[in-house]
């Protein structure tokens, strides 16, 4: 036990230094953690033996869970509803093309039976929502226009359809009489009673968060926990789809507003990253590296074929008709990672006991790898090329934050100040702010400075304020009235009742 305890240690250790290692060596983040865990593997320097696909299993299962959960909590609404259309058809009939047209090839190059081969497709034909996430809200990456929350959106919402496929196949291949007219009556009704189970369980603990009053604030992150574990398990039992239950649960709560939503955010954050490291240091220990030698062709030509002839597909089918432009189908072809659901997936083979699971695996993990190295490595660069990046300018987090905890009404803005606002120019005490009104900090060139009554407003300074939402119409026409000879309309940063102020957030 103590040994398991210091092992356990080490590795969560060596997961934290990754992200350093990463970008040092300009390599994505998840490659590092599986690359540790193949070393502490049976073939690996530390000599570990472990082949216990039914535990993997299980804990990539539950780790997908709060990553999803942790994606969905993170995703702003009005992002996602300007994509909802064309990321579900995406997410879904996209899925279901991916692994007809790749698990048809995969059954003539391979040499085996098609439902094997769809059975392969189905494993590997969802985009990753911890790989996706991972490179996209790193530090100064941005994607203009609608391509990053069309991405983020699909690769959390596409792991439930493949998952379903996933089953499906295997059922198929162990009962050859099976019906395949069922896929769709089925499919409709798992992701129904799954979407449903999301909302209905996040409205109820937004509700049961303001309701609660808890005597120790520690316990609302424990109740973080429960839910998800509930909701996945509730959308399970009631035959609907787990994974979509615990993202639509997590997208619902975090555009809600409910007591400690901006702890938990960060709470949800450093679950999903425990997740991560968890998940892809023991999926490295389940692999062989001389048998991913042994497969390394097979991997490598399905991860080709997906890559530049599947994807590209199915993108620009899905797509057709709709407002991106080719470059922007082109980019989201290529921001279609694979990473740790179709690693987890391709365990259900292996439990199941169908026949050549082991080399499914491998073929799997190393089509994934090269995924995570050629696309995560390139993405970036072919933005660039395309002139679809933008520098997203992070700015400077403020060195105090407001949570919610229900004893108090007021709450924390942020104003934007434009060249054209009459504000700008004048002094704090100028303002004539109401009374209960407060200007905590002003962000300024990436700095923030403690305002006094002398303080003279700049353009684009932030104003961070503290007040009654009661009070908003006369702070609101305060601070963003513009002057007599401006010609620009003024645009707040923050909207009491749209956009929120995530202070120690992330942005």
């Amino acid at each position: 036990m103590i040994l398991l305890m210091l092992w356990t240690a080490i590795f969560l250790f060596c997961g934290i230094f990754a992200s350093k290692i990463s970008s040092f060596l300009k390599i994505p983040i998840l490659i590092v953690f599986l690359a540790i865990g193949m070393l502490a593997g049976s073939e690996g320097i530390v000599g570990i033996e472990y082949d216990n696909f039914t535990y993997a299993c299980n804990l990539g299962t539950i780790a997908l869970a709060f990553i999803l959960y942790s994606g969905g909590y993170d995703t702003s609404w009005s992002d996602v509803k300007s994509v909802l259309g064309r990321g579900t058809f995406l997410a879904s009939f996209g899925v279901l093309a991916t692994a007809v047209l790749l698990g048809g090839f995969a059954a003539w190059y391979l040499n085996v039976p098609l439902v094997w081969g769809l059975l392969l497709g189905s494993v590997i034909s969802s985009t990753d929502a911890a790989a996706v996430f991972a490179v996209f809200r790193s530090k100064n990456f941005g994607l203009k226009g609608k391509l990053r929350p069309l991405l983020e959106y699909e690769s959390g919402s596409n792991d439930p359809m493949a998952a379903f496929l996933t089953v499906f196949m295997i059922s198929m291949v162990q009962n050859s009489g099976g019906s395949w007219f069922m896929i769709l009556p089925m499919f409709a009704l798992r992701m129904s009673v799954g979407i449903g189970m999301g909302i209905l369980v996040a409205r109820v603990m937004i509700w049961l968060y303001n309701h609660l009053n808890l005597e120790y604030e520690g316990l609302y992150y424990v109740i973080g926990i429960a839910t998800v574990l509930l909701t996945f398990s509730l959308a399970e039992l009631c035959r609907g789809n787990g994974f979509m239950a615990v993202y639509v649960c997590g997208l619902v709560m975090g555009n809600g507003r409910f007591v400690y939503k901006h702890g938990l955010a960060r709470f949800n954050d450093g679950l999903a990253w425990l997740m991560q490291v968890s998940i892809f240091l023991v999926l490295g220990l389940l692999v062989f590296p001389s048998l991913l030698v042994q497969y390394w062709l097979e991997g490598m030509v399905i991860s080709l074929v997906l890559m530049l002839v599947v994807r590209p597909i199915v993108v620009y089918g899905c797509l057709l008709g709709s407002r991106f432009n080719w470059k922007e189908k082109l980019l989201v072809t290529w921001g279609g990672f694979r990473g740790a659901a179709p690693i987890v997936l391709a365990t259900f083979p292996a439990i199941a006991g169908v026949e050549d699971s082991v080399k499914m695996f491998h073929i799997v993990f190393f089509a994934v790898l090269s995924s995570i190295v050629i696309q995560g490595k390139t993405l970036l660069p072919l933005a660039q090329y395309l002139k679809l990046d933008k520098v997203d300018n992070e700015r400077l987090r403020a060195p105090i934050e407001f949570e919610e905890t229900g004893n108090s009404k007021a709450r924390m803005y942020e104003f934007h100040v434009q060249s054209t606002t009459h504000i700008a120019g004048k002094t704090l005490a100028e303002l004539a702010l109401p009374d209960d009104t407060l200007v905590l900090l002003i962000r300024r060139n990436n700095r923030f400075i403690v305002p006094k009554g002398k303080t003279i407003i700049e353009p684009d300074d932030d104003l961070l304020v503290f007040y009654d939402p009661i009070a908003y119409p006369e702070v609101d026409s305060i601070l963003t009235a513009k002057k007599s000879d401006g010609s620009d309309k003024s645009v707040r940063a923050a909207l009491p009742d749209q956009e929120e102020s995530r202070l120690g957030d992330r942005e």
